[in-house]
């Protein structure tokens, strides 16, 4: 359930913008704020057959958009890569060079989605 709510969530982030607005606040409600059906259509003042139908169409979409385009896909892998990147640079630490490794470190942190988190 965790790992359907992270996926649908970083789905989301890419491709809410591409939802039509009832279908973005009936899952930023559901889905992120925790709202019951019920309390989400209560809110939105629509019924739960609507809420439940909007949130259905939505993710729905989002998978379709994410089966055809695979910009989820995509960044994971490239995430995957950059933390495999940093690993083989802090393997490189030698007497001297340690400036230089912690100085490309704090430039692929950002990157990696660490912020200015040292590595």
């Amino acid at each position: 359930m965790l790992e359907e709510l992270l996926y649908l969530s970083t789905l989301f982030d890419l491709y809410g913008p591409l939802l039509t607005e009832k279908q973005q606040e009936c899952l930023r409600l559901h889905l992120f704020e925790d709202f019951s059906l019920a309390e989400t259509g209560e809110t939105l003042g629509i019924s739960r057959q609507a809420v439940y139908d909007n949130v259905h169409r939505a993710e729905k979409a989002m998978k379709a958009y994410e089966e055809k385009l695979g910009l989820a896909k995509r960044y994971q892998q490239e995430r995957q890569q950059l933390l495999e990147i940093a690993g083989q640079i802090e393997g490189l630490r030698q007497p001297g060079c340690e400036a230089a490794v912690d100085d490309i470190l704090k430039r692929l942190a950002p990157l990696m989605g660490r912020g200015g988190q040292e590595a």
